[in-house]
């Protein structure tokens, strides 16, 4: 390898899966291999759903293994969710699983001390029954005396460094996002300790290095770094648009979808918390102005009710399905819990007074339909509240690979979608590093180095929005 071609190995957690990915970097060039992916498999308990930590933990020494000796290791993962530790840093039992019930009817009692709208006001997140907040506020927090988002978690126990990384720390709630730094007002309105958190690292920052018991497990040959980037993966996922400009909208899809806009400052009108929409934070002093959308994990559900059919056929088929004879709401919070999927699909059109999708194919086209609308709707919005126009939707994330998804998209918007990268948020971890160790420049020369290494495919929309305007009314009920 070229002296002026470093490795970064990137640990990208996502809800259903983990993966280690290994990118490859120099002046003209970025190349993404997968080392090794593993599944992240909750456990109900007892006591209700968490995260099985130890077997991810487990899966990031093994593709740390397999990726073989690297310049530097970063990790990004899904949003909100935490581990406790007790004061010799052992952790407090496995970590809550954002989907748990155990937030049910929080918020009202958080909004009887802060009521919503200034709550909206101080720190600029949606409404989400599993924020952070929520979750503060119903957890017994007896005994921990340090709290670690999930990739701060993992960074502690490869490297023994404690640190709480921005962008993920904007989606605790608990973060204002004109300052940056934390809401210690909300926090204390609300009697939580913000000294459970370690100090505060931005993207870029070291995160420490690999533990001597950590290269031995792993077979590397130290000092290895470990960097902090993008921790939250839609904020790796978004600093791997490659966009050019500032006039795009980014749909980073998964098992959610979320969409928005990328912002230079947080838009905290009452009108936009009406709305829902958050303002996370960026690389390089940006918000991710979005909405949350549930994303294919409408599908993937259902693709488990119906013991895991062919996708691609099962896609064939719902391409030929009429279009927009169902649609459902994809923000529904009813579509939250697991199980039942399919049933849960036909239930909501049937109360709708709308035809009932009853085959697979049928049910498959209306999520797809729903999902393309809910995307219409979001970027329609964002482009309005926050008075900053787009000429593109750029789709990057799993969701790349689901073509009837793409064109309907561009369809609904009545914009062009360009398609890619699929592994945006193990390309932004990537970046994150490249730049961190002087290889990769800024934000916008990222962007332009991926899109001269990464496959992206254009769709340009087709037929009239009327039918998706239409569509739209009958799901408002008007």
């Amino acid at each position: 390898m070229s002296a002026s071609v470093k490795s970064y190995a990137a640990v990208d957690l996502g809800a259903s899966s983990g993966r280690v990915m290994v990118g490859r970097v120099g002046p003209d060039s970025l190349e993404l291999t997968e080392a090794h992916r593993f599944v992240n498999r909750p456990v109900r308990v007892p006591e209700g759903l968490r995260w099985d930590i130890l077997s991810l933990y487990g899966g990031v020494l093994d593709g740390l293994r397999a990726a073989g000796q690297v310049d530097s290791v970063g990790i990004d993962s899904w949003a909100v969710d935490y581990g406790l530790l007790d004061a010799d840093g052992a952790l407090l039992g496995n970590p809550v699983h954002y989907r748990d019930s155990r937030t049910e009817g929080v918020a009202q009692k958080v909004w009887a001390t802060v009521p919503a709208p200034e709550l909206y006001a101080a720190t600029g997140l949606q409404y989400a029954p599993f924020n952070t907040l929520y979750q503060l506020v119903a957890d017994r927090l007896s005994g921990a005396q340090r709290l670690l988002l999930i990739p701060d978690l993992l960074t502690y126990w490869l490297t023994g460094e404690q640190g709480t990384e921005l962008t993920n720390a904007s989606t605790t709630q608990l973060i204002d996002p004109r300052t940056r730094g934390w809401s210690y007002d909300i926090a204390s309105r609300l009697g939580i300790d913000l000294g459970l958190f370690a100090p505060l690292r931005q993207p870029g920052d070291p995160a420490g290095l690999l533990r001597r018991e950590v290269l031995e497990e792993t077979g590397l040959e130290g000092p290895v770094p470990v960097t902090a980037v993008g921790s939250h993966d839609t904020a790796s996922a978004v600093a791997a648009v490659p966009a050019s400009g500032e006039r795009f909208a980014y749909i980073c899809t998964g098992t959610w979808s979320l969409a928005g806009l990328e912002l230079d400052a947080p838009v905290l009108t009452e009108e936009s918390r009406a709305a829902n929409f958050t303002n996370e934070l960026g690389l390089d002093g940006t918000v991710r102005y979005l909405r949350n959308i549930m994303g294919l994990w409408l599908l993937q559900e259902c693709v488990r009710a119906w013991g895991d059919p062919d996708l691609g056929e099962l896609l064939l088929e719902a391409a030929k399905v009429p279009a927009l004879r169902s649609v459902v709401d994809a923000g529904d919070a009813t579509f939250l819990a697991p199980g039942r999927m399919p049933e849960r699909i036909a239930e909501a059109c049937r109360a709708s007074g709308q035809p009932v999708p009853v085959s697979p194919a049928e049910v498959t086209r209306c999520i797809l339909d729903s999902l393309a609308l809910a995307h219409r709707k979001a970027v329609e919005e964002a482009q309005r509240l926050a008075d900053h126009p787009v000429d593109v939707v750029h789709v990057v994330g799993g969701g790349t690979r689901n073509a009837l998804l793409c064109q309907l998209t561009a369809d609904a918007c009545g914009l062009p979608v360009v398609a890619g990268p699929t592994e945006a948020a193990a390309l932004g971890n990537v970046l994150v590093q490249a730049r961190a160790h002087g290889l990769v420049g800024d934000l916008a020369g990222g962007r332009e180095l991926l899109t001269r290494t990464q496959p992206l495919t254009r769709y340009e929309p087709q037929g009239d929005t009327a039918r998706w305007c239409e569509a739209q009314a009958r799901l408002a009920g008007v």
